[in-house]
């Protein structure tokens, strides 16, 4: 693998897409009960490579950071690097990152509260457990697990909505970190470099939107928006990517036309 782990993140990727691929080929096709043990184990399967790409794509993202730090260029994803590369700004994107994956999955129906429902009753499941749904659906939305924590407090981990909450958890902690550190270098300087630093802690909040629809919706059509808004808000949320990952560029671009140098330790 390449020393600056962009094989790595690479194969991850791959790998997810042609996972999504091969599944989506199930999510069609219909499944007897004889075949349905099979399936589920498929299904764990599943989940196993998507943690192992996952984890391929973190590393390799490290390695990537850590190369552009030692390379100490000009360029923005190396200002991105030097600037984020200190205790600060670790315990910032951690803070951050999880503070808004705890966030998503409150909003994004990966973790359900419903006081009205009894799991037990009505799902005739046992409390606590686990299962997996293994078929069918769009590419992307299955398998699903179902967990069921309590009886009114469980979980819907739906492929998709996992990665894009890390994805998106990763970049607004990179938001954040990155522009804590852009105020302090450009707080002498004025008009748009501080908007730009600005943008970085606000730049985005996917599943506000959802958030602040709901506060108009009776608790007893709660579930029923749930499951309406939450393929809707999947698309928003992907759609914000590009934003997320652009600021920080234009900030590191603010923060190079600013005469700033970065010195490691």
């Amino acid at each position: 693998m390449a020393k600056d782990g962009r094989s790595l993140i690479t194969l991850g990727f791959v790998a997810i897409a042609i996972l999504f691929l091969i599944y989506a080929r199930l999510g069609n096709s219909e499944v007897t009960p004889a075949a349905l043990s099979s399936i589920e184990r498929l299904g764990v399967a599943f989940y196993a490579m998507i943690i192992l790409a996952l984890g391929a794509i973190s590393y390799g993202f490290y390695q990537y950071h850590k190369y552009k730090v030692e390379k100490n260029q000009d360029d923005p994803f190396s200002i991105i690097a030097q600037v984020t590369w200190n205790s600060k700004s670790r315990r910032i994107f951690a803070a951050t990152s999880i503070g808004y994956g705890i966030f998503f999955a409150l909003t994004s129906g990966i973790l359900v509260y419903q006081p009205d429902v009894t799991f037990s009753y009505h799902y005739n499941v046992q409390i606590p457990s686990a299962e997996i749904s293994p078929c069918c659906g769009e590419i992307g939305y299955v398998p699903k697990i179902l967990v069921y924590i309590t009886d009114h407090i469980g979980m819907q981990i739906i492929p998709i909505n996992l990665i894009l909450q890390i994805a998106v958890s990763y970049l607004v902690g990179l938001n954040a970190a990155i522009a804590v550190n852009a105020f302090s270098i450009l707080r002498k300087g004025a008009g748009m470099g501080s908007v730009a630093a600005a943008t970085g802690l606000f730049v985005a909040c996917p599943t506000c939107a959802g958030t602040f629809i709901s506060l108009f919706v009776s608790a007893s059509s709660a579930l029923a928006f749930t499951i309406a808004i939450t393929q809707l808000q999947t698309i928003f949320i992907a759609i914000s990517i590009p934003l997320l990952v652009v600021t920080p560029v234009i900030m590191a671009k603010k923060i190079k036309s600013s005469g700033w140098s970065c010195k490691i330790n």
